[in-house]
């Protein structure tokens, strides 16, 4: 049975406690609900693997407290080292050359890099440094499902396949974080919680960006992801016969994202939307969104959607 943590010491302390033992918990970041696990671990890791139904090809990102704690998985360029002054704490990974040994190769799906993350969420704060090692967090539901931004959508999909679920609210940005290769050239793996338009500002550049592809070279990589029951519809000004329309701005639904229009706001809702709208649409249903601007976090919103619509494998 999964339980329920507070989000105070005791909860934090249990927390810490159970991922020690190689359990999974998930924890709250301000971008969605991570299932953590021992990063060093191969058991606990390969739990991670099992309880999500991931393909074990597919990268996961590792969560740590701080750089100094990164600089122990990884290499950290100059250049890393300044996106990591501009944005951490915060929604941005970046991939990094692994220092062997430091990590469990399950979660580097054997590759030469390791996906790292400072979060800013102060719960998952606490945790990683109640915990004092590197956590291996993808988002806590079942693969290629709708991401979790409550603890009670971890519950849903991972329940009894957990050992914990730590309690910390909803979450702030509610997108996953934005995933960028630094060296040698950067090049944008997964538009997220970060708008690219920042990571460009600071870099001085535009972003070269990586296309999909069947063997992932980062987390969050697969076409099909992020996909409720029914099946989805994008850029949608109306609902067709027995489509349940998520609207936006000035198209109106039966659920929206923002009513003003606020991409903040939908980013936010995103994931909340997707479970209404496919509870609501029951089985063989259909689901259709209203177009959203592709600037700002408009283009991660867009980037899961389209995961969202995509065939199914």
């Amino acid at each position: 049975m999964t339980r329920t943590l507070a989000p105070d010491a005791a909860g934090i302390t249990e927390a810490a406690g159970l991922l020690a033992k190689g359990e999974l918990v998930a924890f709250p970041t301000e971008t969605v609900y991570g299932l953590g696990g021992d990063a060093r671990s191969d058991t606990a890791v390969a739990r991670i693997f099992q309880a999500k139904g991931r393909p074990s090809f597919n990268p996961l990102i590792v969560h740590l407290p701080d750089l100094a704690a990164v600089e122990t998985v990884a290499r950290v360029s100059p250049r890393a080292r300044d996106l990591a002054a501009a944005f951490w704490p915060g929604p941005l990974t970046l991939v990094l050359p692994v220092i062997e040994g430091t990590v469990s190769p399950l979660v580097t799906a054997g590759l030469p890099t390791v996906a790292v993350r400072v979060p800013a969420h102060p719960l998952a704060q606490a945790l990683l440094r109640a915990f004092g090692g590197p956590v291996a967090a993808p988002s806590a539901n079942p693969s290629g499902r709708v991401s979790p931004t409550r603890a009670d959508h971890v519950l849903e999909g991972l329940g009894g396949r957990i050992a914990a679920v730590l309690d910390g609210g909803p979450c702030a940005v509610g997108l996953e974080s934005t995933i960028l290769i630094a060296d040698p050239e950067p090049i944008l793996l997964r538009p997220g919680g970060l708008p690219v338009e920042a990571l460009e500002a600071a870099l001085g550049m535009k972003l070269a960006t990586a296309g999909d592809g069947d063997k992932p070279t980062a987390p969050g990589q697969l076409a099909s992801h992020y996909a409720p029951e029914a099946a989805v519809r994008l850029n949608a000004t109306s609902a067709a016969p027995g489509e349940v329309l998520v609207g936006f701005g000035p198209v109106p639904g039966a659920l929206t994202l923002s009513e003003t229009g606020d991409l903040v706001e939908a980013a936010a809702r995103l994931f909340q939307m997707l479970r209404e709208a496919d509870s609501m649409a029951g089985p063989g249903g259909r689901i259709a969104f209203a177009p959203l601007p592709e600037k700002g976090l408009g283009r991660a919103i867009n980037d899961r959607l389209r995961r969202a619509a995509a065939p199914r494998p």
